[in-house]
């Protein structure tokens, strides 16, 4: 602008000169000084519509350059809103993940926890613009949502994973796949033609080599020869219960192993005081021997 004001300055001191000039001279030849004049006016008027040309130009200049860096900071607002964006679509698949674990361990409906699934909305209001303002704000507003459900979901997920520990260290299935019970708890006739006796828990018919799992997680405690036992295995599921499976081929877990529930344990066979292949279990709580069929539900009425 310092440059335009000068060129203009220029002009008009350039024309003033001129004039004076014309003036003195003007009595001696009026023609020579006229003519001097338009070409004084004319250099003029250039002068000011190139100053003109200038200011416009200038203006557009500054214009353009307003605008190209409003557009750059509409898009670093984007692009910080598609950094928002991605953060929850992040969260969605971690809810998302914790609700398929739910559902498998709390055995729900498929689909119980998809946040994935459309949700039904609506409404009659007209719809409006929405401020950028309040477009942040609803992004925020997700996010502490996502974040409260994560939390609560998170903690449903750890007593759900305490209960599901609790139940697989309960005795709940039978220690033979496709078995059925050969003989039942408490007080028989001597297999081997001695009287009666009191036999402590029931035996599932089974082939020499069939596996012979754990009904429940936990420790084996013991692996070894026993007495009237035959190969015995005895397993610590850490609440109290011990259950015992007897008259093995052989034994293929040793103390100290960490047993999941269907984890093979044994081969079954007919070692130590048996008449034949089978399995024989027991189950115990804290030193206090149980009718193992309670622990069996329908398994052991089935296969009676």
């Amino acid at each position: 602008m310092n440059f335009l004001h000068g060129i203009s300055a220029w002009t008009q001191r350039t024309a003033t000169r001129t004039v004076a000039a014309c003036r003195a001279k003007l009595a001696e030849k009026p023609a020579s000084c006229a003519i001097v004049l338009m070409a004084a006016g004319m250099g003029v008027a250039i002068g000011l519509g190139n100053a003109g040309t200038l200011r416009v130009q200038a203006a557009l200049a500054q214009q353009e350059a307003e605008m190209l860096e409003t557009r750059r900071e509409a898009q670093r607002e984007v692009n910080a809103l598609a950094a928002r964006l991605g953060e929850l679509q992040a969260q969605a698949n971690r809810l998302n993940a914790l609700g398929d674990r739910l559902t498998r361990v709390a055995k729900l409906g498929d689909g119980e926890f998809d946040f994935n699934r459309p949700i039904g909305v609506g409404g009659a209001e007209a719809s409006r613009d929405m401020r950028a303002g309040e477009l942040v704000e609803g992004l925020g507003e997700v996010e502490r949502d996502f974040a409260r459900s994560g939390s609560q979901l998170s903690v449903l997920e750890a007593l759900l994973f305490d209960q599901e520990l609790e139940r697989n260290a309960m005795p709940s299935r039978a220690p033979v796949a496709n078995s059925f019970i050969t003989s039942g708890y408490g007080h028989r006739a001597d297999p081997f033609g001695g009287g009666g006796q009191y036999h402590r828990g029931i035996d599932f018919d089974a082939k020499v080599g069939d596996s012979v799992l754990t009904v429940a997680d936990g420790v084996v405690s013991y692996s070894g020869w026993r007495a009237g036992y035959g190969n015995v295995v005895e397993v610590d599921h850490g609440n109290g219960f011990v259950t015992r499976y007897a008259h093995n081929s052989r034994n293929t877990v040793k103390v100290g192993d960490l047993v999941r529930v269907g984890h093979e344990i044994a081969k079954a066979g007919s070692t130590g005081r048996s008449t034949g292949a089978h399995v024989h279990f027991e189950v115990w709580e804290n030193g206090r021997v149980h009718n193992p069929r309670k622990f069996l539900g329908e398994i052991g009425a089935k296969r009676m």
